[in-house]
């Protein structure tokens, strides 16, 4: 049974992350787990997740939020800031979910940054070196 469809195409947040997120070297969309995932070719960036709640099988949703794999250095300050969430099923794995919605104005540069450091972490070395040229 596939996963049912977790965003809307239309929504304006999805769109800057897409545009952002699309920009990397062989990168492209696909839907998992019922969200858009970025892939290039190992997934660096995802639309959406969740979070374990205080209940048993309880979920907290983020639909509006950016997942991307932390470096190690940088996983303790980013977990210190309130926007920030460990994902349930990718936090184990080095993933922390961005709430897009935990401020009024997006830093799109910080976004930017992670995004860009997810790709980093994931991405084969011929489009890392892809992504440096000039």
């Amino acid at each position: 049974m596939p996963h049912p469809i977790m965003f809307r195409d239309d929504d304006p947040l999805l769109a800057q992350v897409r545009k952002r997120a699309l920009s990397f070297p062989e990168a492209f969309e696909k839907v998992s787990w019922g969200r858009p995932v970025f892939c290039a070719p190992k997934m660096f960036v995802i639309y959406g997740g969740s979070m374990k709640g205080e209940a048993k099988g309880e979920y907290v949703q983020y639909p509006q939020a950016v997942l991307v794999k932390v470096d190690e250095s940088d996983r303790r300050a980013l977990e210190q800031d309130s926007r920030f969430f460990f994902p349930a099923y990718l936090g184990p794995f080095g993933w922390l979910g961005l709430d897009l919605t935990a401020t009024k104005k997006i830093d799109w540069t910080e976004v930017e940054e992670l995004i860009d450091a997810s790709f980093r972490m994931v991405a084969p070395k011929k489009l890392i070196r892809q992504l440096d040229q000039p």
